[in-house]
């Protein structure tokens, strides 16, 4: 259901690379990657690029396009190895690096409009939603299927199609999801806006989250 909810979010983007929907049957008969894992539940490497302006507050309103402000980040590591690690089922530097962002930011996790994750596989997704603390450990599979992360749900998460069907350029990665914040905080997503979204937090990492990053986003 993840899969499924992230390429209907990716058939309203114009720059998704797989923009298209798909079922739930289709990710299930899809071909087998890993147990449980299949191919549908992968998200595709990528060609593309993005970019960002960034410049001091006080000149942003000197363009004519409204600005939008980077009101928190953060960072955390955690060890490479998955065999090293107390849980195979937590992001433990996404927790961190979350909390830190939030902190700088002011602001608690419920305030946030949208959510743009790593969702390099659809089990990543699920566990950054838990890491995070959108909702309790082991109760992220549910909250997709009651429609929590939908576009319309209380927490939308990947409106973009995130990197299921939006696509992975990896090293332009992080930078899409800035660019996918600044549309919706700018109000410029088309069909796949977020209602009334002023906050927004972005969440990337790499080595199986042996790093994570993560921003929050405030419209000016």
């Amino acid at each position: 259901m993840v899969a499924v909810k992230n390429h209907d979010n990716g058939s309203k983007n114009p720059l998704a690379q797989f923009p298209v929907k798909i079922s739930v049957e289709a990710v299930l008969n899809s071909v087998l990657v890993a147990d449980p894992l299949r191919i549908l539940d992968c998200s595709p490497i990528t060609d593309g690029a993005a970019a960002v302006i960034l410049c001091p507050a006080e000149m942003a309103g000197k363009f004519k396009t409204p600005g939008v402000r980077i009101a928190g980040t953060g960072q955390a590591t955690d060890t490479i190895a998955l065999s090293s690690r107390k849980d195979l089922c937590w992001l433990e530097s996404t927790r961190v690096a979350a909390k830190k962002a939030l902190a700088m930011a002011g602001r608690k996790v419920e305030d946030m409009h949208f959510f743009e994750v790593h969702d390099c596989f659809t089990i990543a997704e699920i566990m950054v939603m838990e890491a995070l603390g959108l909702v309790p450990k082991g109760a992220g599979g549910k909250a997709v299927a009651e429609g929590l992360t939908r576009l319309d749900g209380k927490f939308p998460v990947n409106p973009s199609g995130g990197l299921k069907a939006k696509g992975h350029p990896v090293g332009a990665t992080g930078v899409a999801q800035a660019v996918e914040a600044v549309k919706q905080l700018r109000g410029e997503a088309g069909p796949r806006q977020v209602k009334g979204a002023r906050r927004g937090l972005t969440q990337n990492m790499g080595g199986t989250g042996g790093s994570s990053v993560v921003h929050v986003f405030e419209a000016m």
